[in-house]
C-alpha cells in the first residue's frame, strides 16, 4: 500500500472514529476527544474577543501555556558548568529546532564574550597569519545551510543492558537541527595562504575548558564554515556566540564553540578530546578514534514514554531521521518489533545532513505492539538493529549509538522504552 493510500484510509478512519466520539461525549469533552457543537446553545464569547490584546514586545516569547516545553538539564554536581541540556524532541514538530531549545553541551560553563574584543586568529603553516575581529567577519560573503548537530554521547543510555524509562528527548535529545549562516573557512585559508605541508587544522574554543579538536584540512576546505547566525539571528551564547565552527555531517564535538584560534598543522594534535574522550572502546580492546561522520539514524518521537494512547483507533507515528553521509532516502516503520515494515511518509523538502520528519498512519487495535523506525540514506546505508550494533561494538561503548530504538505499547495504551 502506498503512503498516500494509507493516509487516505487513516483520514477516513479518523472521521469515523470522531463521529463515534462525538456521539459519546456530547457536552463532556476531554483533552483527547472533540466535543459536539450545538447551534441552539452557542458557547459564551471568550473575554479576549471583547477586549484589546497585549501590546507589542521587543522580542517574542512562547505563550505561557507552552512554557513547560523546555530543555532538560543534566549537570555535573561536582563541576559547575559541565553537563548537557537536552532538546524535548517529543514536544516539537517539523524539522527545525527553535534556537532556545537547541541542545547544549558545555565542559566549563558558557563564557560571556564581548564581541568587540573577540578575535579569531588564523596561524600555523600559512604564508601570512591573520586575526579577524567580528566586525571584519561580518563583511565576508556568507552561506546558509540547514544542518543537524548531534552530540557524540547522544543516546548513550541505549548501550546499557536494561532499557531506561524516559521520554525520547530525555534519552536521545542531544541532537538538533537549525539553519546556520556564516563565512566559508576556505575563503580565510586562501587569504592566509596554506603551506603545502599542511594536512590538518586544530580549532580551539575560548571557554575555560580550552576545548580543542583536530580536523583534516580537506574537510575544512570542502564545506566547513564559521557560523555567526542561527535560524536567522546571531548565535545564542550557549551555541558559541559570537562565532562557532560548523562541520557539516560530522559529529557534534567537532563543531567547536566560541572559536578564537585556528592553527594549520601537518598532524593532528591528539588532544584529550580526540583520544581519552570521544573515542570508542571496541570488544577486542582497540579504540575507534577520529570517528567523524554521523551514521544514519532515526527516532520515533511520538508516541514515547510518558505518553498514553487514549483509545484503540487511528493514531499517528511520527519521528526524525538524519545522516551525515547525505539525505534520508526512506524510513520504514514496524509495529511488531521488526517482523514487518511499512514505508513512512517523508515531509518535504528532504535535505542532506538535516532532519527529515517522517510519519505513518497506524490503526492501533488495542493490543500490545513494539514500534520501531529504520532509516536508509541516499548512499545506501541502513540503520542497524541494536543487536547488530552491540555485536560489532560491545557493551563498553559510550559514544556514537545509532541503533534502532523500540517503544512498547501495552494494552492500556501506555508507552515504555523497550529492547527488541
Amino acid at each position: 500500500m502506498t503512503a498516500n493510500r494509507a493516509r487516505r484510509r487513516f483520514l477516513r478512519g479518523s472521521l469515523a472514529a470522531g463521529s463515534i466520539l462525538l456521539g459519546r461525549t456530547a457536552g463532556a469533552a476531554t483533552p483527547d476527544t472533540p466535543a459536539a457543537a450545538s447551534a441552539a446553545t452557542p458557547a459564551p464569547a471568550a473575554p479576549y474577543r471583547n477586549t484589546p490584546g497585549q501590546p507589542f514586545t521587543p522580542y517574542g516569547q512562547p505563550v505561557r501555556h507552552e512554557r513547560a516545553v523546555v530543555r532538560r538539564i543534566a549537570a555535573n554536581r561536582d563541576v559547575a558548568g559541565n553537563g548537557v541540556g537536552l532538546t524535548p524532541l517529543e514536544d516539537l514538530e517539523g524539522s527545525i529546532t527553535p534556537s532556545g531549545l537547541h541542545f547544549e553541551r558545555h565542559h566549563n560553563g558558557v563564557p560571556q564574550i564581548d564581541p568587540a574584543r573577540h578575535q579569531v586568529v588564523l596561524h600555523g603553516l600559512v604564508r601570512q597569519p591573520l586575526a579577524f575581529g567580528m566586525a571584519q567577519l561580518l563583511r565576508y560573503p556568507m552561506q546558509s545551510k540547514t544542518l543537524v548537530i548531534e552530540c557524540s554521547g547522544n543516546s548513550n543510555v541505549a548501550w546499557h543492558r536494561e532499557p531506561m524509562q524516559r521520554p525520547v528527548g530525555s534519552m536521545h535529545g542531544l541532537v538538533s537541527c537549525s539553519q546556520w549562516s556564516g563565512v566559508p573557512l576556505a575563503l580565510l585559508l586562501d587569504e592566509a595562504g596554506v603551506d603545502r605541508k599542511a594536512s590538518w587544522v586544530v580549532i580551539e574554543g575560548a571557554d575555560g575548558f580550552d576545548f580543542s579538536i583536530s580536523i583534516p584540512l580537506s574537510k575544512i576546505r570542502e564545506d566547513c564554515f564559521l557560523a555567526l547566525y542561527q535560524n536567522g539571528e546571531r548565535l545564542r551564547a550557549e551555541q558559541g556566540y559570537p562565532v562557532r565552527l560548523m562541520v557539516p555531517g560530522w559529529r557534534g564535538h567537532l563543531h567547536v564553540k566560541w572559536v578564537h584560534r585556528i592553527e594549520v598543522t601537518s598532524a593532528p594534535r591528539l588532544s584529550r578530546n580526540e583520544t581519552a574522550a570521544y573515542s570508542a572502546l571496541m570488544p577486542d580492546g582497540r579504540a575507534r578514534i577520529f570517528d567523524f561522520v554521523l551514521d544514519v539514524k532515526s527516532l520515533i518521537t511520538t508516541p514515547t514514554h510518558d505518553q498514553t494512547l487514549p483509545a484503540p483507533g487511528p493514531t499517528m507515528i511520527s519521528g526524525l531521521a538524519w545522516s551525515g553521509h547525505g539525505a534520508i532516502r526512506a524510513v520504514d516503520v514496524s509495529v511488531d518489533g521488526g517482523n514487518a515494515w511499512q514505508p513512512a511518509t517523508l515531509q518535504q523538502p528532504v535535505l542532506a545532513q538535516a532532519f527529515a520528519r517522517f510519519s505513518l498512519a497506524w490503526n492501533w487495535r488495542g493490543k500490545p505492539a513494539i514500534l520501531q523506525s529504520r532509516a536508509t540514506d541516499d548512499s545506501g546505508r541502513v540503520q542497524p538493529s541494536r543487536a547488530a550494533l552491540l555485536a560489532a561494538r560491545g557493551h563498553n561503548n559510550f559514544y556514537h549509538f545509532n541503533g534502532i530504538v523500540s517503544w512498547k505499547v501495552d494494552e492500556d495504551g501506555s508507552v515504555s522504552h523497550a529492547y527488541a
